[in-house]
């Protein structure tokens, strides 16, 4: 199975300036899928995964699978992954370099065959991504790992041990569950992340037969079983994507109710909504976004200054702070920004301060934003796969003149059938070559 065609260059060009209504469904998380993906090839029979994403690192997941030997087909948003006859070709370089997931193929790998070989995985720039926990786990259960080569080699069955992250890492935790659920031993991970798509991927390793402790906490226990069997798990929906359109709907002015929801995704979320005067109603499939509401900045105590800070889970994501820039800008009042996981994620601000919003840029990690400001339409890019959505809700906002966002396939590895959704919502969007 390959890629659905070539890349081709494209742009939105976007007419806002309207409130958004309207309802949609959430996406599979694209967060979710893409290492199971991976994890499909710890068994040779076969996993079929539901309610996939139809986004451009899902089809790249599912390239590299199929260079490597597996057997992969898609019906809709349903993908069959069969793994029986892996080879040991060093997976291809140019897929490695457009997903950070590309990684979690070392553990299925290493567990068929006994070693792996790729190119340092690639992703989104949004600064500075270690790889070292995944190395430092990989140890721990007696991995082989030569760091300048990127090889890997397991001589014998990989043995349980007590692994400590020195940071809550999403890629590693998952990693490393991939590689305890079928090494010898017990394998206890302390500082493990527990964000919602990383409990997804372990319950699909459980569905496959793995024994794994400590779901939702970030100790996390793994007893080795001899091997994993096939299985069939339906993907949880995208919390990044459902906060995306949230917020899009709040700079907007509109309403929204996004279906297909869980519930116990949303407390952190719907707290730093509440810190900018909207009000959502969370039920246990859906969320409702009324109309009518105007976006103003709720101060802290003693009228201080408030701020939204990132954070592993359960704290507000990192993946939202664009979103939620843009959200400011339309917002009365004052609020700061600060971005503690990624130097490179605020980049996309002067862009935002060209278009109107008074923004002040205090370093790579704050910055704060007075509103609310009228934004003009501009040419502007993507840089990555959040900023892009944010780029795009700040089109819609925009009025004067159209806006154009460039690199709009960067928004499509993570945000399925976007346009398409959004002139659902009422939006006045096209996708033109660029």
């Amino acid at each position: 199975m390959g890629l659905r065609g070539e890349i081709n260059l494209s742009r939105f060009v976007i007419h806002g300036g309207r409130p958004l209504q309207g309802e949609i469904r959430a996406s599979g998380s694209k967060n979710a899928v893409l290492p199971m993906i991976a994890a499909a090839l710890l068994t040779e029979e076969e996993v079929v995964l539901e309610n996939v994403p139809s986004i451009r690192d899902v089809d790249v997941m599912l390239e590299i699978a199929g260079q490597i030997g597996a057997e992969v087909s898609r019906l809709d948003d349903r993908v069959t992954i069969k793994g029986a006859n892996l080879t040991d070709a060093p997976l291809p370089s140019e897929l490695c370099e457009k997903v950070r997931t590309s990684v979690l193929f070392v553990a299925p790998l290493l567990h068929r065959l006994g070693r792996a070989k790729l190119h340092p995985p690639g992703g989104d720039g949004i600064g500075r991504r270690r790889l070292d926990t995944h190395f430092y786990g990989l140890r721990q259960l007696g991995v082989t790992v030569d760091e300048v080569e990127f090889e890997f080699t397991a001589q014998e069955r990989m043995e349980g041990a007590l692994i400590f992250f020195d940071e809550a890492s999403v890629t590693a935790t998952e990693h490393i569950l991939m590689a305890a659920s079928l090494a010898k031993g017990t394998t206890t991970i302390l500082n493990a992340a527990s964000e919602p798509h990383v409990m997804d991927l372990a319950l699909l390793l459980i569905g496959m037969g793995a024994d794994i402790e400590g779901l939702y906490t970030n100790t996390l226990r793994v007893t080795g079983v001899e091997r994993l069997h096939g299985a069939t798990h339906r993907v949880v929906s995208d919390h990044i994507e459902v906060g995306s359109y949230l917020a899009l709907a709040a700079a907007t002015g509109g309403g929204i109710t996004i279906h297909d929801t869980v519930r116990g995704h949303y407390w952190m979320m719907n707290r730093v909504f509440e810190r900018f005067g909207i009000q959502l109603e969370i039920k246990s499939d859906r969320i409702v976004l009324p109309s009518g509401q105007t976006p103003k900045i709720q101060p802290d105590a003693g009228g201080a200054v408030p701020s939204v800070d990132d954070g592993p889970w359960p704290q507000f994501p990192t993946d939202m702070m664009s979103p939620f820039l843009v959200l400011a800008t339309q917002s009365e009042g004052t609020i700061l920004f600060f971005e503690k996981m990624f130097e490179g994620r605020m980049y996309f601000v002067d862009p935002l301060i060209q278009m109107g919003a008074n923004a002040i840029i205090c370093d790579p990690h704050r910055v704060i934003i007075s509103g609310r400001s009228p934004l003009r339409g501009q040419t502007v890019r993507s840089p990555d796969i959040r900023a892009g959505m944010a780029m795009i809700i700040a089109a819609l906002c925009a009025t004067s003149r159209p806006c154009v966002v460039q690199n709009a396939e960067i928004v499509d590895r993570g945000y399925e059938r976007v346009e398409e959704k959004l002139r659902s919502l009422g939006a006045d969007i096209v996708r033109e070559a660029d």
